[in-house]
């Protein structure tokens, strides 16, 4: 029998070889491209296509409603029934209803006086208004700090309770259940929901709670934060709806789905904002929006069939939900961000035998960026960057999207934001005086999948600098400084703890 070899299996144009290293991965690399990495490059090209076209039909579609709702659209006291709140010397505070406040808490050493103490100024009458603490604080020194401003402001004549449970369970969700079983809140009609670290406007309940009143088909009337939305609910839509759910980690979009299907109205208020504070530290944003990506996906795939099925609700609406809200703003757009924009294009200029349409390469790209600034055309200044941050930001985004879907490790994971208030603001000279150790340096600052990235994408500008023809390399090279930025951990406030 004649000897076998791994030289019979080389392809005779292949036959001269060199036993280096570099070599030998060269050829292995001529082998498998034909054959396997072409064709599976080719497929993720035209599955990212498809993806970008689904999310510029959604764009485009958003884009034309914002732009008509601007021009012909009636503000919500021409559209609903409306009437300010009076004051009726006869009846006295009889006509305003009972409304119950509700701020979850948990270790918020930095912005507890914040939110209480907004609530407390709340112009509304003191005894038609419940203010509800609810502390699931595991710092000590912390719940007895919160327990103390309560009895500050109660001492003043404010009905406000301090509340704990023996356990966190449910997070926040079990928390905001818990509280709404209590006796005292039975007269209450209505309920607010502010986080921490929000300050509403003295005003907030006298313009939002008429819609409610005047209005018996709407549930929530949602207000507008300087960084997300926030509102004002009708108890009863929440007990029809089946009350606050801890299956995942977006209870108000859970609540306002069911509440959705249920029959109840929304309202939004875009002038009525409540301020509120942003992740101050990019490993918390990372945490947010772990929570926020994983969350809606996780909701989707518990809801979609009960969506499908439900017989209250239109078709339209049922298309809109599933494929329009969920699918296409919750999945599709964040995995479309990352695998094209971080993974495909990069690879397609390592393998130029997979061809990238301009069209989708450049031109839709430009034009979905374009449209996501018609909602908030102040930042327009800021769009170039808030691409490049998205596209990293995607990465986690995508991660978080799979476990959500696959119900996988981390899918109920509840890391609370850590604020600062005014910390920064009232510290000397803006700076915090403190040692930190080299190990909680890199631990806090270095984050090695961006630096990773970076230097992928590093690895591909080069490449296609030295051999392309496109010029991707000035958007290659734009987005390794992008994830170097976030890789160093050179984004947000830098506050070390001692």
């Amino acid at each position: 029998m004649a000897e076998i070899s791994g030289k019979n299996f080389i392809p005779e144009s292949f036959q001269g070889y060199t036993p280096d290293i570099a070599g030998q991965i060269g050829l292995l690399w001529e082998l498998i491209k034909a054959p396997l990495i072409v064709p599976l490059l080719t497929v993720c090209v035209y599955i990212c296509l498809a993806m970008s076209i689904m999310v510029f039909i959604e764009r485009l579609y958003m884009g034309v409603v914002i732009v008509l709702v601007h021009l012909f659209w009636k503000k919500p006291e021409k559209r609903y029934r409306y009437e300010p709140m009076k004051d009726d010397l006869e009846s006295g505070n009889a006509g305003y209803p009972i409304v119950l406040v509700q701020i979850p808490m948990f270790n918020e050493k930095e912005v507890y006086k914040i939110s209480i103490g907004a609530a407390c100024n709340l112009s509304w009458p003191a005894d038609r208004l419940v203010i509800q603490v609810l502390d699931d604080s595991t710092d000590p020194i912390v719940k007895d700090m919160v327990e103390r401003e309560c009895i500050r402001w109660a001492n003043k004549g404010i009905n406000i309770t301090y509340q704990i449970r023996e356990t966190r369970g449910g997070y926040k969700a079990g928390a905001l259940k818990e509280g709404l079983k209590r006796d005292y809140v039975k007269p209450c009609e209505y309920v607010v929901i502010f986080d921490a670290d929000f300050r509403p406007e003295p005003d907030f309940l006298r313009r939002s709670v008429p819609f409610l009143i005047h209005n018996p088909n709407i549930a929530l009337v949602q207000a507008r934060w300087r960084f997300g939305t926030g509102g004002i609910w009708r108890i009863a839509a929440i007990n029809e709806a089946g009350g606050w759910k801890d299956r995942t980690t977006v209870e108000d979009m859970d609540l306002a789905v069911r509440a959705g299907l249920k029959g109840w109205k929304f309202l939004y208020l875009g002038d009525l904002q409540v301020k509120s504070e942003l992740p101050s530290t990019f490993k918390a944003f990372r945490f947010q929006q772990h929570r926020w990506s994983c969350g809606p996906a996780n909701l989707f795939r518990k809801m979609v069939v009960d969506i499908a099925t439900n017989k209250k609700v239109t078709l339209y609406k049922k298309f809109y939900v599933i494929y329009s809200f969920f699918f296409v703003r919750k999945i599709i757009a964040h995995l479309f961000t990352f695998f094209f924009y971080c993974v495909v294009l990069p690879l397609s200029i390592l393998v130029p035998e997979v061809h990238v349409p301009k069209w989708g390469a450049i031109y839709l790209p430009c034009i979905i960026t374009a449209l996501n600034s018609v909602g908030t055309p102040r930042s327009f200044h800021l769009l170039f960057y808030w691409v490049l941050f998205e596209n990293v930001m995607s990465f986690h985004r995508s991660k978080a999207t799979f476990i959500g879907l696959l119900e996988a490790a981390r899918v109920n994971e509840w890391v609370v934001t850590e604020k600062l208030g005014d910390t920064l603001k009232n510290s000397k000279a803006g700076k915090i005086a403190s040692k930190i150790s080299l190990s909680k340096l890199l631990g806090d600052r270095i984050n090695l999948h961006e630096l990773g990235f970076a230097v992928f994408l590093f690895i591909c500008g080069c490449y296609d600098f030295m051999y392309g023809k496109n010029c991707y390399f000035i958007y290659l090279f734009l987005q390794v400084i992008t994830f170097t930025i976030a890789g160093l951990g050179y984004v947000g406030t830098i506050v070390p703890s001692s």
